[in-house]
């Protein structure tokens, strides 16, 4: 748990010594889990801003980004003790980014378009340390050295792994993705099933797809999770906010009250009929 002491946010032992992950603790809570989407090539100052906008999580975009590592690295090192902790869903399973994520302080890390069991293995395997899985070990983030119990004892039981269920294919295998040890919770894509599937919400068809994931995640005794939209759906307890850009102008108008939009319309000159 982070607090602060003379201004200076420092880590503390939770009631639960091996828990030192927020977002961990609050999901094993039953709580509801809330993000704001960052891009992966956003500047630390907006990321910053994010993370102690009131989410739980910063959910760091590298699926749908222009971001690199060394981008993320300097967004999540510029406030490593935000009230949010670091989230990051990257482009597939696979060592490459799992290791990158994991090793420079992903709390969260949410792997979209799983397919099948198979892939779900895969993204257990690289994310954890052995025995669970076959993460190797590199050298840490300065944040995370004096966590209670030490990071490499403990990070395999805070780490939250996320697998989204995107595809039909993925359908066909959500329950065996459920129940793989590892995963602690699934992702119902709004967007991408209705992508792949070509129905639109509100259609019985996709409705189906989305109880399916539904069932596996309540079946399997994991948190279901999708669009902060679907915050009142039943069972829904993690959610990924819309973007920083999308937050900036709801703050703003809602700043602004009706003052909001009441530029003035000049008639000639650049910026007549904008």
């Amino acid at each position: 748990v982070f607090v602060s002491l003379m201004g200076r946010p420092r880590l503390v032992a939770p009631a639960n010594p091996t828990i030192w992950n927020p977002v961990k603790e609050k999901m094993m809570r039953g709580e509801k889990i809330t993000s704001v989407t960052i891009n992966g090539n956003a500047s630390p100052e907006v990321y910053c801003a994010a993370a102690n906008s009131g989410v739980d999580f910063i959910w760091t975009e590298m699926q749908h980004s222009g971001g690199t590592w060394d981008s993320v690295q300097k967004m999540w090192s510029h406030c490593p003790y935000a009230k949010a902790v670091p989230g990051v869903r990257i482009p597939n399973a696979n060592e490459f980014d799992e290791q990158h994520a994991m090793d420079l302080g992903a709390m969260v890390l949410i792997i979209p378009t799983v397919r099948s069991i198979k892939e779900a293995r895969e993204a257990v395997k690289w994310a954890y340390y052995p025995p669970k899985g076959e993460r190797s070990a590199g050298a840490m983030t300065r944040a995370y050295r004096d966590v209670p119990g030490g990071y490499r004892q403990t990070i395999n039981k805070n780490l939250v792994l996320i697998a989204m269920i995107e595809t039909l294919d993925g359908l066909k295998d959500a329950d065996k993705i459920a129940a793989l040890p590892g995963i602690d919770g699934l992702f119902a894509a709004s967007s991408d099933l209705g992508n792949f599937a070509g129905y639109k919400q509100g259609d019985p068809d996709y409705e189906r797809e989305i109880n399916i994931v539904h069932d596996a995640a309540i079946k399997a005794g994991v948190r279901l999770c999708g669009p902060l939209a679907w915050r009142d759906r039943a069972d829904f307890t993690c959610f990924q906010g819309g973007t920083e850009l999308a937050a900036i102008a709801k703050g703003a108008k809602d700043e602004l009250g009706n003052l909001a939009n009441t530029q003035g319309k000049p008639e000639v000159g650049p910026w007549a009929g904008h």
